[in-house]
């Protein structure tokens, strides 16, 4: 092999692997804007879900207290009925 055809086929396999790596740092872009997306996403599902959470836990404190309110009321009825039976 000649010195010439040796430095065609360096330069050939230099520009090869630059190539290479540029597709590779796109590639990496590609993945690395899929992932923080990705992650955003991720983010927004648990902000929705912490709502969720809050929501679900003030209507099972009105569910409490609307049941204690329920069992007052019973007991003040039965109270009631119960002075009119002694009348």
């Amino acid at each position: 092999m000649t010195i010439k055809n040796t430095l065609k086929l360096t330069a050939a396999a230099a520009s090869l692997a630059i190539l290479a790596g540029c597709a590779s740092t796109g590639a990496l872009d590609e993945v690395r804007m899929t992932a923080e997306s990705a992650q955003a996403d991720a983010s927004e599902a648990l902000n929705v879900a912490n709502q969720a959470q809050n929501t679900a836990n003030q209507a099972q404190r009105d569910a409490q207290a609307a049941l204690q309110m329920s069992r007052e009321n019973r007991e003040e009825m039965n109270r009631m009925f119960e002075r009119s039976m002694q009348k």
